[in-house]
């Protein structure tokens, strides 16, 4: 009987995986595809022959160069000062002692509610009025610093004891020093986690730079998708290259540091 349940079950997750990967997959088949193939009907699923010519039509048309250097300019400055206040304000919370921290804490856990679109049109009216619009700056700032990744590090960097900080302290060693040498080493999964969801996030990012930049050399991958869309007209198989230039960069950091995610949000869930 359990073997009859196993082997349904792994049915099941096979048709769920083929669901799940076969419009990813027919977008990277359709953007190497001619447009008379794209637009067949019964649709075409393999191509007759590879057009790679479509990226370089992409790339004539409009400035993919520009936009992917814009998205991992902004995705790294993001990432870098996510992570950065993300670990010392999860180490003020987990290792130092101070007055109402627990509730600083609640005020943290009561933000996470939050919705980000409630916000999003005061931190515009912040931008504007700062005179940023039409910058990297705008693209930014807001992103600077995240709750949820401050409270996430400070529940994983709770389960370090603080015997490692008290041993420090009498050593000579400073905060920085202690953060430094001790406590990132012991925490890299759950701050390479951090970085990469990051990273991910603001690479994704469409809402925000849309509202902050409007014009194309400040454009990032996915704003530029949304225009090369519009302004390709009926070319199909142009968009589905340029959607298929969009995504391959990002899933190959993320099967790369696949590892790395599952690690720190593993040991985070066991510890807190």
């Amino acid at each position: 009987m359990q073997k009859v349940i196993n082997i349904i079950a792994y049915l099941l997750l096979a048709v769920l995986a083929l669901v799940t990967l076969f419009p990813f997959v027919y977008m990277i088949l359709a953007g190497l595809m001619t447009y008379t193939e794209v637009t067949s009907i019964p649709p075409t699923i393999i191509p007759e022959k590879l057009q790679w010519a479509n990226y370089t039509a992409v790339f004539a048309k409009a400035p993919f160069l520009r936009y992917f250097f814009n998205t991992v300019f902004v995705s790294a400055m993001t990432t870098l000062f996510t992570v950065v206040t993300s670990v010392l304000a999860g180490f003020a919370l987990s290792s130092l002692q101070f007055k109402h921290k627990g509730l600083v804490i609640g005020l943290l856990v009561s933000l996470l509610m939050v919705p980000y679109e409630s916000i999003i049109f005061t931190n515009y009216h912040t931008i504007a009025q700062m005179g940023l619009l039409n910058s990297y700056t705008a693209l930014i700032i807001p992103f600077l610093t995240s709750i949820f990744y401050i409270y996430y590090l400070y529940g994983y960097l709770k389960g370090i004891p603080s015997t490692f900080y008290k041993a420090a302290k009498i050593d000579g060693a400073s905060d920085l020093e202690f953060i430094w040498r001790i406590l990132v080493p012991m925490s890299k999964p759950a701050i390479v986690t951090v970085g990469i969801l990051t990273f991910i996030t603001s690479w994704n990012s469409f809402l925000w730079p849309l509202l902050v930049t409007n014009e194309k050399k400040y454009r990032l991958l996915n704003n530029g998708l949304a225009a090369f869309a519009t302004e390709s007209g009926s070319d199909v198989h142009l968009q589905m290259a340029a959607a298929t230039l969009t995504v391959i960069p990002i899933l190959i950091i993320y099967l790369v540091f696949r590892k790395e995610i599952i690690r720190g949000v593993a040991k985070n869930g066991i510890k807190g």
